[in-house]
């Protein structure tokens, strides 16, 4: 990944309904969430929701794949973590201690 790559992600992330959706396809795992769920889940418009899919989709970091009349979204984990792996690679000058393996945590109510 370049920068050019790794601004691209982050710009389409950098607005809060975005990230807000982000989150949710990370939590749903691979299979993802139709459109009406993530509207649902996240108290957001079917029109303004679709303007922010465009967004993640034509960044990478979701996809969408049809199923019968359903348009499922699901959150790109290889851009996901080729971006992480941007972020921090050579973090704390190669000292392990510093930067911790990410785990996986349940998303909470508030975040």
């Amino acid at each position: 990944m370049n920068t050019k790559q790794a601004v691209t992600l982050l710009s389409a992330i950098a607005q809060e309904a975005r990230l807000d959706i982000f989150r949710c396809l990370v939590q749903a795992g691979p299979a993802g969430l139709s459109a009406g769920v993530i509207s649902q889940t996240l108290n957001i418009p079917n029109s303004t929701l679709s303007f922010h899919l465009k967004e993640l989709s034509h960044a990478g970091m979701v996809s969408a794949k049809q199923e019968s009349r359903f348009i499922y979204y699901s959150a790109n984990y290889q851009s996901m973590n080729a971006l992480l792996t941007y972020l921090t690679d050579n973090c704390c000058a190669g000292q392990a201690a510093c930067c911790p393996d990410v785990q996986c945590q349940p998303m909470k109510e508030n975040e």
